[in-house]
């Protein structure tokens, strides 16, 4: 698929945000005061800047409160919804810390749960997609819940927690690639299943079913050399997990401490860049893009 900015300003933010709020609820760090309203401020900011940002890739931003609507069946709704209960919670919770000191035990738990809630109902808008066989794994959801989690601890400034998420997050991330790069040629999907000719025989692409590009082709079929994903693969992992590793292990500073963070940062964006760009939709199959 052709990676929107937007959509990859989101999961990137968004995620990183909630997860921020989710040690925020377990009192990581136990901040009170001016300290905890830093902290709530740039959760919030990430969080809801990351879901604003979605509303861009609609194609009418204006009708984006229908999404709340469909929560019976579709995973965007709940996502929505869940999201909003979770500020809604976290910002009790936060207020309590802030003005009066005095941090509520169970609703920063349950805003944590809440918390990390939203970023799974989020990885599951793609991991629900059959359509798009690198998705529809369960290696989907633990990857986003994982570099939220690790990005929170970041965040929140706990190296003692964030050192072992980084390693666990960098495991998963190459354990995603590892199980996406074969999930297209296991689906069973081919050629011959894309255009139903299969009881004739054998298909190939003879020529394009139409002259010019559409919908599909632009939004749903991306090809990326893999010498460039491998580059990018590695680029990704070096930012994302082994230079804040490296910076975390150094006498703990606010210095290191940041750069670790925008490292991760940059480095999660370049991973969910590849997210999206070697989606693989089954469409592709049609138009002879696989």
């Amino acid at each position: 698929m052709h990676p929107a900015p937007s959509v990859i300003i989101f999961t990137t933010l968004s995620g990183l945000g909630f997860g921020l709020l989710f040690w925020l609820g377990l009192g990581y760090p136990a901040a009170t005061g001016l300290n905890a309203f830093v902290f709530f401020t740039i959760a919030y900011l990430l969080a809801v800047g990351g879901l604003l940002a979605s509303t861009f890739h609609l194609g009418h931003p204006e009708r984006a409160l229908k999404a709340f609507t469909q929560w019976r069946t579709s995973w965007l709704s709940r996502e929505a919804w869940i999201s909003v209960i979770a500020l809604l919670v976290m910002a009790v919770f936060g207020a309590g810390l802030v003005f009066w000191g005095t941090a509520i035990t169970a609703l920063g738990w349950l805003g944590a749960l809440l918390s990390i809630g939203t970023v799974l109902t989020t990885s599951m808008i793609y991991g629900q997609l059959k359509t798009v066989p690198r998705w529809h794994h369960w290696s989907t959801p633990l990857l986003f819940g994982t570099l939220s989690l690790t990005g929170g601890a970041l965040l929140a400034g706990q190296p003692k927690i964030a050192l072992p998420l980084l390693a666990i997050a960098g495991t998963v991330q190459i354990l995603y690639w590892i199980v996406g790069d074969g999930q297209l040629r296991t689906s069973g999907t081919t050629m011959e299943t894309a255009t139903g000719l299969g009881a004739i025989g054998k298909v190939r692409a003879f020529e394009p079913p139409h002259t010019g590009t559409n919908y599909l082709l632009r939004e749903m079929v991306h090809v990326v050399g893999r010498k460039h994903a491998s580059i990018l693969r590695l680029i990704a992992l070096i930012l994302m997990v082994g230079l804040p590793i490296l910076l975390l292990m150094l006498p703990f500073g606010p210095i290191w401490a940041a750069l670790a963070v925008l490292s991760h940062l940059i480095g999660v964006a370049v991973s969910r860049w590849l997210f999206f760009a070697q989606a693989e939709h089954v469409v592709g199959m049609y138009y002879g893009k696989r």
